[in-house]
């Protein structure tokens, strides 16, 4: 026999977490479907400032870990699988996952989202081999050696403070003029003697033999071109990718109703277009993806949830 839940939960980020612990404690039979690792994207920020009620030294492993426990403390389950397909036609709404089939009266997506990537020739060859999306992840691996960063915004110029803990010098590589982050951030930067700024610049090329080598940045103005290579003796560099988020939504296309980036468009109330399914967090069209919005979605598509399930199945 297969269980059938009050409410499922897609992603184990804010959102999902957060969706966990209000219905989990209004006492709906709640799971978690993480297909990764739970916490979703935060767990690879080593500091957090701006969450309210932040703890000193406050990690993204730190905050997912005291909600996960808050989550399962009233009864939710979290587990690991990936979801193939769905069957949302009928009241009772059907997951696929690789390792089982569950069954559930509704849905909170909270996919969240991943790293764009630069869509150069050979990004995929060199990922892991000189390029990363995740500072706090490969940062120590390039310990006195020289890396990049591309992207202007206040996540991938923090990321690039990160790690100056472990570089000998950090390049920031900004399309624009100027850095699209806070003026405390900012100053930070320019107050750090590690850190090089190439504004009106991108990537153009990377190369290699085995590992990462190479880096050609291109003026987005005259077309100017820079070659830099990884010091002799060290045989590589490193290239951190912060360009932004594309949502984890494709098994949903054609079902539920996106816009044109692919984000899923609720109401205020995280309503999706069809009857019982709601979306929260970093997956849903809106104009900021903050922790504090992602848990406040959360706590929205909960209730909203419940509220459903009582009108429709009680």
């Amino acid at each position: 026999m297969i269980d059938i839940y009050d409410l499922i939960i897609l992603g184990g980020g804010p959102a999902g977490l957060s969706s966990g612990i209000y219905s989990a404690r209004s006492k709906l039979k709640t799971l978690i479907i993480e297909q990764k690792k739970t916490g979703g994207q935060i767990v690879n920020t080593y500091e957090i400032e701006n969450y309210p009620g932040s703890i000193e030294y406050e990690t993204g492993i730190s905050l997912m870990k005291r909600m996960k426990d808050q989550c399962q403390s009233f009864g939710a389950q979290i587990i690991q699988d990936k979801i193939v397909s769905v069957d949302l036609k009928s009241d009772i709404k059907v997951l696929k996952g690789k390792y089982k089939e569950y069954k559930c009266k509704s849905i909170i997506i909270a996919t969240g989202s991943y790293p764009k990537r630069l869509n150069i020739p050979k990004e995929e060859e060199f990922t892991g081999k000189g390029v990363s999306y995740c500072a706090i992840c490969d940062g120590e691996l390039f310990t006195d050696l020289e890396v990049f960063v591309v992207g202007s915004g206040e996540s991938s110029v923090k990321e690039s403070l990160y790690l100056t803990r472990y570089a000998k010098k950090v390049n920031i590589i900004c399309r624009s003029n100027y850095l699209k982050c806070s003026k405390m951030v900012e100053e930070k930067i320019y107050n750090n003697s590690k850190i090089n700024l190439f504004f009106n610049k991108v990537v153009k090329e990377i190369s290699g033999d085995e590992v990462l080598s190479k880096i050609v940045l291109e003026d987005v103005n005259n077309g100017d071109v820079l070659e830099f290579y990884a010091d002799k003796g060290d045989d590589i560099i490193g290239l951190f990718v912060f360009i932004g988020l594309s949502p984890q939504t494709d098994i949903f296309k054609d079902i539920i109703e996106m816009d044109s980036y692919g984000y899923i468009i609720t109401d205020e109330n995280m309503k999706t277009n069809i009857e019982g399914i709601f979306a929260a967090g970093d997956c849903r069209q809106k104009m900021l993806r903050q922790i504090v919005t992602a848990t406040n979605d959360g706590a929205i598509a909960a209730v909203m949830a419940e509220k459903y399930i009582k009108e429709k199945f009680i």
